[in-house]
């Protein structure tokens, strides 16, 4: 038999939900991202969080939020010309299908408004999810964050 999962419910993002949101955020770098980046980055990644520039990115695109059994357990979002600048799932939900349903949502409606693609600057850590998920890398890039070096790639899918 296949693992089997609560269902995955995907909704738009609602203001209430940013400290829930942050706090995903936080716990996915600091837990979810550390097999593939050392202490020292994911601690400048997850660093300094201003709630004030969280509210105004957040409410700034559509934002989509992942719930499970009425939890938040990820977050992605669609800037109007394909770019998705987030895509997080909490650490107990890795695995689960909640990227993916966060995915499916957003491909709708990247096909809803006509785009002819998506692309992202992904993580070493979501880099394999958005190849299962038909893109492809652009380029690698080192991107220096409080005091430390990441390695992303951009990466984009045609539609």
């Amino acid at each position: 038999m296949g693992r089997t999962f609560t269902p995955v419910v995907v909704r738009d993002y609602r203001p209430a939900d940013v400290d829930a949101l942050m706090d995903l955020f936080r716990t996915a770098v600091l837990q979810v991202a550390r097999r593939d980046y050392t202490e020292a980055q994911v601690r400048a990644w997850a660093g300094r969080m201003d709630r004030a520039r969280w509210i105004e990115r957040l409410k700034a695109r559509p934002t989509f939020v992942a719930e499970v059994d009425g939890r938040i357990a990820g977050f992605s979002d669609l800037e109007p010309d394909g770019h998705i600048d987030m895509l997080f799932v909490h650490a107990d939900h890795q695995g689960r299908g909640v990227a993916t349903a966060l995915f499916n949502h957003i491909l709708a409606r990247a096909k809803e408004a006509g785009l002819g693609r998506l692309y992202t600057e992904a993580s070493l850590t979501a880099r394999p999810f958005f190849e299962r998920h038909g893109f492809t890398v652009i380029a690698a890039q080192d991107v220096p964050v409080a005091g430390e070096v990441l390695r992303n790639f951009r990466m984009e899918r045609v539609l």
